[in-house]
């Protein structure tokens, strides 16, 4: 089972490492961090990174997973990292976007028609590039997996690990990693969130497209 996760400047460390931390656990997983080069990558809040492999060389993918991040903004013109997407959509077995990562598969044309959701302040962006919009943690269509912001990548993880490996094993994996989420305030959305909170965010939110 070969994972790839594309690895950029400024990505939102979680929406790769939630994943990452429930599909490395599937059996037989082997997992490769992507980007236009190996070496070290900048990810937001200054951690840095090291992908372990080129675009170009990367092996077959059985699945694929875009993150998303401040850098998600000027990537939505890289064409190599779009080159790349469309390239390996034909191929993998799943096409996962994580937060904003759903922006750039939208962008290389991957979810016109499709079911699909991001992070809530970035969801009319999403409609504006053809996709079918859902209020939802985490959406399948298909072969594509989509997530809303940051954590509820992990969720998306464990419902693709239970179609990769099977409910035992993705039980087996949350378990293990004792994801029991239980936050301290009920302001993880904007269903739940005060309404002035809810505002403030919205209107302090950054550009996507």
């Amino acid at each position: 089972m070969e994972i790839g996760f594309v690895l950029f400047p400024r990505l939102t460390v979680l929406d790769l490492i939630g994943p990452w931390e429930v599909l490395s656990r599937v059996p037989d997983a082997n997992t490769h961090l992507i980007w236009t080069r190996p070496g070290p990558v900048l990810a937001d809040r200054g951690l840095e990174m090291n992908a372990t492999v080129a675009f170009d060389s990367a092996p077959p993918l059985d699945v694929l997973v875009v993150p998303g991040g401040p850098g998600q903004l000027p990537l939505m013109r890289h064409v190599p990292l779009l080159d790349f997407l469309k390239e390996r959509a034909s191929q993998v077995t799943w096409l996962c976007g994580v937060c904003t990562g759903s922006l750039l598969l939208a962008q290389a044309g991957l979810l016109k028609g499709r079911h699909a959701t991001t992070h809530w302040q970035a969801r009319e962006a999403l409609r504006s590039l053809g996709a079918d919009v859902v209020d939802e943690r985490y959406v399948f269509d298909g072969n594509i997996a989509t997530s809303a912001g940051v954590s509820a990548g992990m969720d998306m993880a464990l419902a693709l690990a239970a179609r990769i490996a099977g409910d035992d094993a993705a039980r087996a994996n949350q378990l293990q990693i004792e994801y029991d989420p239980a936050p301290p305030f009920d302001s993880g959305s904007p269903r739940t969130a005060p309404a002035e909170l809810v505002e403030r965010m919205r209107a302090s939110a950054r550009e996507f497209i």
